[in-house]
């Protein structure tokens, strides 16, 4: 093929090879040799330099010719940016041998070697007391979490089934039901009040994640903490939601 002297000191190319799927744009300086230019490619394309077969592509992809002179600078020939370097792989490797991590051996520390280290997080955590290793802290939000658990079960306890109710959430309009359900649930931790709603507006029919606790229609049944249900004399309203 035929070279010429480009004067600019790098270049961005893509690279592509037979042994992957995927191309790589890297920049490279035009005064290396095409052997040392396949060294550096050995990282990128997992093919031994001595291996390899060289094509160069024009950013319209067309075909160049071959870089098949060791001692030449990439700079000689007619390489520019936007250019492609294919990579022909002669070592007898599969094209997307080198893409499959499947394959490789991966590196495994046993707890108690990882527990000796001194530059790991799980000692920085330890050294710091942080996380799981602050036993002060640990303490105080098992006591929180107690604390808050017995004040749910109080409230709850206060709360009997089949009793008319009124649930007052946040940003919601009250909402009037009949209590089916007050306990733990298997569904998230803390005490729980299931309500039949007067008026579909509810989540579910008494069931959560494939375990019913009570019966209801679709939509009706909705599960609430105890601190926002009041038990009482509320008739159910009329929400008008069976009107033409």
């Amino acid at each position: 093929m035929e070279v010429s002297g480009i004067s600019a000191p790098t270049v961005t190319v893509f690279i592509s090879s037979s042994l992957n799927t995927f191309s790589t744009e890297r920049r490279y300086s035009r005064s290396l040799t095409i052997a040392e230019l396949k060294c550096k490619l050995q990282l990128v394309v997992g093919s031994p330099a001595s291996c390899m077969e060289l094509e160069l592509y024009g950013g319209d992809d067309k075909l160049y010719g071959k870089l098949d002179r060791e001692d030449a600078l990439l700079g000689s020939y007619p390489v520019d940016d936007g250019c492609r370097i294919h990579v022909i792989d002669h070592s007898g490797a599969s094209l997307g041998e080198y893409e499959d991590v499947s394959k490789v051996e991966k590196y495994r520390m046993s707890q108690e070697a990882y527990d000796q280290r001194q530059d790991s997080i799980r000692s920085f955590m330890k050294r710091s007391k942080l996380g799981r290793y602050n036993e002060e802290e640990l303490a105080q939000q098992k006591a929180e979490a107690a604390q808050q658990l017995a004040q749910q079960k109080e409230q709850a306890d206060a709360i009997t089934v089949g009793s008319r109710c009124e649930v007052r959430a946040t940003g919601q309009a009250p909402r009037r039901g009949t209590v089916m359900y007050v306990g733990l649930t298997d569904f998230k931790p803390g005490y729980w009040v299931g309500v039949r709603y007067d008026e579909p507006l509810g989540k579910n029919d008494g069931s959560v994640d494939g375990k019913r606790y009570f019966e209801c229609q679709d939509k009706y049944g909705a599960f609430v903490k105890p601190s926002i249900v009041t038990v009482g004399d509320f008739p159910e309203e009329d929400y008008g939601l069976d009107e033409m």
